[in-house]
């Protein structure tokens, strides 16, 4: 019996998973690894830490892993990819395969087949495969200048959207407003105008939870947060379907993430404005699990 590890090294969270040929027999969480986020000191906590459990949950020793592959946002910076190699190879002398998060998420999708992944976790991007081989992406730059409709995008967007109906009405601060203070522990709008101006930046994905709960009970700017992040995640789709997929009759559509998971009025949005453009588009209803990616390539390349 062989054994593999899969790892989805996320920005909030690093999944690990261990299996055989045909079984998952073990898998771990731990906090976020990604390098361009956390740094390597972390990463490497993270990472080593998530494979460790991974193995001694599965009864197995390192020693016994045939090949790890690590999905990870941001590798396609040659030093970054090095960076996480490096840190895996620190306690695994096996191979490895160090790859973009959104390339496990399409494995875990479609396998080798064609479509179109759209990821909307702490950051986002759009990836598409189609039946020729032909790949293209759209978002997933970083937090400064895209991941538009990720956590982030929805946390900042919201500090931004309460401080403008602040100016508009200086009344009482609205529900969503009090959601975000109480997510960030503080007790004022000034408090948290400087929290989110912070250097270095405030963790704006932490308010997604908030901004969530704030919707469920009503509030309206909470709603139209959340809409237009349905939209922007389905206009990078279209940016994909447009360059890989133009005359396809059926384009395969799947979605990744928390945000996705945990809003059905992101799932909504996104579902109606891509089929108001691409009629043939079929979307998934199940949230894909990026990890069962990494796991399958880590077998598949055996």
């Amino acid at each position: 019996m062989s054994i593999f590890l899969g790892i989805d090294a996320g920005g909030s969270k690093t999944i690990c998973v261990a299996g055989d040929e045909t079984s998952v027999l073990a898998t771990q969480v731990t906090e976020g690894s990604n390098v361009i986020r956390w740094g390597e000191a972390k990463a490497r906590s993270q990472l080593q830490e998530a494979m460790r459990r991974t193995c001694a949950r599965a009864k197995v020793n390192l020693s016994e892993v045939r090949r790890v592959c690590v999905g990870m946002a941001g590798v396609a910076r040659p030093t970054i990819a090095s960076v996480v190699k490096g840190i895996v190879a620190e306690i695994y002398s096996g191979e490895i395969e160090v790859v973009g998060d959104m390339v496990i998420a399409l494995e875990a999708a479609f396998g080798k087949d064609p479509g179109v992944i759209v990821i909307a976790g702490t950051g986002s991007i759009a990836y598409g495969r189609n039946k020729h081989g032909h790949t293209a992406r759209a978002g997933g730059w970083g937090f400064a200048v895209s991941d538009e409709g990720s956590g982030h995008w929805v946390g900042r967007a919201a500090v931004s959207a309460v401080m403008r109906a602040q100016d508009e009405d200086e009344a009482s601060p609205t529900g969503l407003a009090l959601k975000i203070l109480e997510g960030w522990q503080l007790t004022t709008l000034e408090e948290l105008v400087r929290a989110a101006n912070r250097s270095p930046a405030a963790d704006f994905s932490s308010l997604f939870p908030h901004v969530l709960a704030a919707a469920e009970a009503g509030d309206g700017i909470a709603r139209s947060v959340l809409t237009q992040a349905g939209a922007e995640l389905a206009g990078l789709a279209k940016i994909v379907i447009g360059r890989c997929f133009e005359d396809a009759l059926s384009i395969p559509v799947a979605m990744s993430g928390g945000v996705f998971r945990n809003s059905a009025l992101v799932r909504n949005v996104f579902y109606n404005s891509l089929k108001s453009q691409y009629p043939q588009v079929t979307i998934g209803t199940n949230v894909v699990e990026p990890v069962r990616g990494a796991l399958e390539r880590a077998r598949r390349s055996s």
